[in-house]
Formats: structure tokens, C-alpha cells, sequence
């Protein structure tokens, strides 16, 4: 069967790029990887088609020829020839050019690039995760608090190699050693890790009976952590070296803490700012005083309310918030007055407040006044321009 043209195997034009070239060979490759479909031989036949395309068109050299000459720059019969890049210039190893382009995507296919052999050396434990819930006071004076953090530990009977003391690891006979096994043939080849060692280029013939030759156990840490005052929600905390385990002697992972904030039933934070709502008697609001508020330290603040107070009002008590985290003034609480209307009033209550009204003029109603006035003033628009009569 005739070879389709590269350019529309990869589905690109001949003036592309080399940006548009690669993302294109991305996109297919991808679709049309062995991995991702099993036992498709179609697929298979795909990818090779495509891989064999951009090894062509992704180096300039051959680029210029195939422009030129097509396929046969690649075969042999030019005047009884080679093409200028020899018959073999197609069995390119694909696998190559796709760990180049994706890196170790499927999970170790190329392997790491070091002679063609993967590192069986010690590498470092995984980082873990830890959310704490603290409470808000919590968070303004800091808190001495016992983590306990199920984690993977090195095994101290075999130190981490997951041999039985006494005995040895040998060279996996897999892989002889290498970490990786090449499956394939011709042009199309894949590295993948070796199933059997784990890509360790070793094995263990006598399991630690501590650990069951995985090199470390599961248990529960018990840490002793500072959470610092000011501390935010959200905020991640890391401790160095707390993690997990590393393999074959490795350095540990990190352990990182994200803190986040209880729901305060008083206070609202804002960075180092504190809001609070206080409910003020109407007649306190109407002629001044003083309420008590709470403070996050425990305390409590007077606060004076000026005569004629509205609703949503706010009054700030400086130096009353949130310690900051790095040092500097406290942060400012914010005291919101929410003017509370009477309620079970007694016949002579009743009686009073109607008198007031009676007695109450502009002066004492200025926005109300002036939100009858500006209602009027609407309808009134409303009218002159319908026709209609006002309200």
C-alpha cells in the first residue's frame, strides 16, 4: 500500500511551523498511544504512521528532502541507490521521540536517560498532607497541639532494603539490572519499567520478615507541632523531613499542615481584621451611651454610641484585632450597630411611642423625610411622562 503524505498523516499544512508541528504530534500521539488502546492494532498502526512522520518533518534536514523527493528520499532506487538518508533513516525509534516531546507520560516509558539504565539508588519519601482545624481564638494566641500522622517508616530490621538480614539482593534477571525492558521490534519499540524489580535493577530472594521485603511499615506518628499566632486560613505550614520514608535510605518527604479556620459565631476575620455585630438598644441608639462588646482576647470593650445611631453603622476599636503573622500592630475590630426595634410593649409603652410620633417632625425623621420625598418625586416623573394622574 502506498504511504499517505506526512503532512496529512499528522493533519497540518506544508507551510506549518515547528510550535504548530509538535502540538499537532501531541494531539495524535496521545489519541493513538498502545496505552490507551489495548489490543486495538488499528491504533497501533496509527501511532506508528504518525511517529514515522514527525521523525521526518521535526528535523529540518530531512524536511527539506521530503519536500523535494517525497518518500523516496527515504528508499532505496535512486539510480540503484540509497535515498540521501539510507533505507533504515525510518525505523526511527519512536519512543525516543516521544519521551522527548511528552516525557515520562505513561509511567516510565524511555526510562531516565543514563545509558539506557534507571538509578537503583536511594531516593527521597513522599510528602504528606495533614488538615487541622483549629478555632479562631486558637489562631489569634497560637496553639501547642499532637498530631498523630499515619506515615510509612524505614524498616529497622532490614534498614529499608527489604532483604532478611543475612541475606543479599541480586540482579533482577528480568531486566539484568537495567530497571527497564524494551518491548517491540523494527521501528517501533517501547522501554517501560522492568514489572518484576520495580525499576530497581534489583530483587530480593528472601523477604525481611518485618516488612515483607517493601522496605518499610506502616505506623502512626505522634508530633508535637507550634501552630504560630496569626496564623491564617488557608495557610500551609511545612515541617522538613516529616514525611515519609525515602526508598533504600532515601531522604524523607516533607510534611506540609494546611490550617483552616473554625466558623465563629461572633467574629468575622479579615486578614488582621476582626467584624463584629453588636445589638443596640433603639432608645440607646436614639439618645447615646456606652454597650459592652467582646474581644477576641477575652476581654471586654466599652464602646460609646453616638446619639442618633443608625443601623449597619460601623465604629472601629483600634488594636483590638488579629496579631499578624510576621510581627507588626495588632490589626483594628470592626463593631457593626444593629439598632433593635422594641417588641411585647406594654398599653403604656404603646402610648408613649404614639405621643412621640405625634410630637416627632423632620428633624427627628430626616431619612425617612427624604425617602417619602424622593418616592414622590418618582411618581411624579411617572406622571408627566404616561399622562397619568399622580398618585
Amino acid at each position: 500500500m502506498a504511504k499517505r503524505d506526512y503532512y496529512e498523516v499528522l493533519g497540518v499544512d506544508r507551510s506549518v511551523d515547528e510550535k504548530a508541528l509538535k502540538s499537532a504530534y501531541r494531539k495524535l500521539a496521545m489519541q493513538y498511544h498502545p496505552d490507551r488502546n489495548p489490543d486495538d492494532a488499528e491504533a497501533e498502526a496509527r501511532f506508528k504512521e504518525v511517529g514515522e512522520a514527525y521523525a521526518v518533518l521535526s528535523d529540518p534536514q530531512k524536511r527539506a528532502a521530503y519536500d523535494q523527493m517525497g518518500h523516496a528520499a527515504f528508499e532505496g532506487g535512486m539510480g540503484g541507490g540509497q535515498g540521501p538518508f539510507g533505507a533504515g533513516a525510518q525505523n526511527a525509534d519512536f519512543a525516543d521521540i516521544f519521551e522527548q516531546v511528552f516525557g515520562d507520560v505513561f509511567g516510565g516509558m524511555g526510562g531516565r536517560r543514563a545509558g539506557g539504565r534507571r538509578s537503583s539508588g536511594p531516593s527521597r519519601g513522599s510528602d504528606l498532607r495533614y488538615d487541622l482545624e483549629i478555632s479562631l481564638q486558637d489562631a489569634f494566641g497560637g496553639k501547642s497541639t499532637t498530631l498523630k500522622v499515619p506515615t510509612n517508616l524505614t524498616c529497622e530490621r532490614c534498614d529499608g532494603n527489604g532483604a532478611e538480614p543475612g541475606t543479599s539482593l541480586e540482579t533482577c534477571p528480568q531486566c539484568a539490572g537495567a530497571g527497564v525492558i524494551t518491548a517491540g521490534n523494527g521501528m517501533f519499540r517501547i522501554r517501560q519499567t522492568c514489572p518484576r524489580c520495580g525499576g530497581q535493577g534489583k530483587t530480593v530472594t528472601t523477604p525481611c520478615n518485618e516488612c515483607d521485603g517493601v522496605g518499610h511499615v506502616r505506623k502512626v506518628r505522634t508530633l508535637d507541632v507550634d501552630i504560630p499566632a496569626g496564623v491564617e486560613d488557608g495557610m500551609r505550614i511545612r515541617l522538613a523531613g516529616e514525611g515519609e520514608s525515602g526508598a533504600r535510605g532515601g531522604p524523607r518527604g516533607d510534611l506540609y499542615i494546611f490550617v483552616s479556620l473554625k466558623h465563629d459565631e461572633l467574629f468575622e476575620r479579615d486578614g488582621p481584621n476582626l467584624y463584629c455585630r453588636a445589638t443596640v438598644p433603639m432608645v440607646t441608639a436614639a439618645l447615646g451611651g456606652t454597650i459592652c462588646c467582646p474581644v477576641i482576647d477575652g476581654g471586654k470593650a466599652d464602646l460609646k454610641i453616638p446619639s442618633g445611631s443608625q443601623t449597619g453603622k460601623r465604629m472601629r476599636l483600634k488594636g483590638k484585632g488579629m496579631p499578624r503573622l510576621r510581627g507588626g500592630p495588632r490589626g483594628d475590630m470592626i463593631v457593626e450597630l444593629y439598632v433593635e426595634t422594641p417588641r411585647n410593649l406594654t398599653d403604656r409603652q404603646k402610648e408613649l411611642l404614639e405621643e412621640f410620633c405625634e410630637l416627632s417632625g423632620g428633624n427627628c425623621n430626616p431619612e425617612s423625610d427624604g425617602f417619602i420625598g424622593k418616592a414622590k418625586r418618582f411618581w411624579d416623573d411617572l406622571t408627566s411622562e404616561d399622562g397619568r394622574p399622580s398618585v
